[in-house]
């Protein structure tokens, strides 16, 4: 009687590791940084700035020129890889003063909501993290219950051009990981989600999912999608032209989520979610009809940016791949903005 008695409890012991790997098993870099944001982030754009220096063959390291860092931006703006990150303009002076830039950091996080924005930086290392606490000290800011205070006046001390985000940090040295924000008290708000000590975002694991590993992206909320790409931001003229397109599609569905990432191979990928699983296959067709057609709003047809290649639904995700057609490098940053018909709610 033992055998079977020790073959059963081996196997709950096999069922409850398969359980435990599924409760703690990460996604990608970009699903594991998307998902530590705070619960009320609406926009979160994500630049992997470690997979555009490999891209673009990129020779960089903390000990590289401020001129080699700009020329590296130069080239990864041609590619449309930078306009997600929050820290271009600030990437020379950040670079020389504080030790970190887009040549440095693995990737980069901008959460924003109404409470604030802040930037999640990725480091190479808990020691790299060490040395930008180091400098911050030096520099101007001062510790106040694990937070680096700094201010408007701290970074004009820099010289040379620092967004407003990096006036206030908070380093955790262990995960490698930097906090940046405008507000002092929204910086360590962000770091407890981070940390895993307030409530993280909501609802933005399925459409990050489906972009698995982007160079850049952006990720909306539904609410947010639908205000900022809706066919409201055109003229009269393009509304009107967006409604009988809409209706010749067969119609759509609001929002639950909205995400959009160029990625390695410089296709375009979108994901929206809706609320109702049984209508993803028909919103799928629709999506790509209206995404395959004029483009109200933006001028011309979609058709001269990009080609569909592939339409799916799997739950409540409608994903749609975009192939930018020659000379058309844009795609991800002008269809950032509405007004977008085929992401219309």
């Amino acid at each position: 009687m033992r055998r079977p008695l020790l073959l059963a409890l081996a196997a709950l012991v096999v069922v409850a590791g398969l359980v435990a790997w599924r409760l703690t098993s990460s996604g990608t870099a970009f699903e594991e940084a998307v998902a530590m944001v705070p619960a009320d982030s609406e926009r979160v754009t994500w630049t992997d700035w470690a997979g555009v220096r490999r891209a673009l063959d990129a020779d960089l390291d903390v000990d590289s020129s401020a001129e080699d860092v700009t020329a590296f931006l130069d080239e990864a703006h041609g590619r449309d890889l930078t306009s997600s990150s929050a820290l271009v303009s600030s990437a020379a002076t950040s670079h020389e003063r504080l030790g970190f830039s887009p040549a440095t950091l693995d990737w980069e996080v901008l959460a924003q909501s109404t409470e604030g924005a802040a930037v999640i930086m990725k480091l190479a290392s808990s020691e790299a993290a060490a040395q930008v606490a180091d400098r911050l000290e030096g520099l101007g800011w001062d510790e106040a219950d694990g937070a680096w205070i700094g201010g408007p006046d701290v970074l004009a001390g820099l010289g040379g051009t620092l967004t407003p985000e990096l006036q206030h940090f908070v380093v955790l040295e262990d995960e490698a990981i930097l906090i940046a924000s405008d507000r002092a008290g929204h910086v360590t708000r962000v770091a407890e989600a981070v940390r895993g000590d307030a409530e993280r975002v909501s609802g933005f694991d399925d459409v990050s999912e489906r972009l698995a590993s982007p160079l850049a992206a952006v990720v909306y909320s539904g609410n947010h999608a639908c205000e900022k790409l809706a066919m409201a931001q055109a003229d009269d003229a393009a509304q009107a032209e967006a409604e009988q397109l809409v209706e010749q599609a067969g119609g759509v569905h609001p929002l639950t989520a909205f995400a959009m990432g160029q990625l390695p191979s410089g296709d375009v990928r979108v994901a929206m979610e809706i609320e109702d699983a049984d209508d993803a296959e028909a919103e799928a067709t629709a999506r790509a009809a209206l995404a395959a057609g004029p483009a109200p709003g933006q001028g011309g047809e979609f058709g001269e940016r990009f080609s569909v290649e592939r339409a799916a639904a799997k739950g409540r995700v409608i994903t749609l791949d975009l192939a930018p057609l020659e000379g058309q490098d844009y795609v991800l940053s002008d269809l950032s903005t509405g007004p977008v018909l085929f992401a219309t709610c």
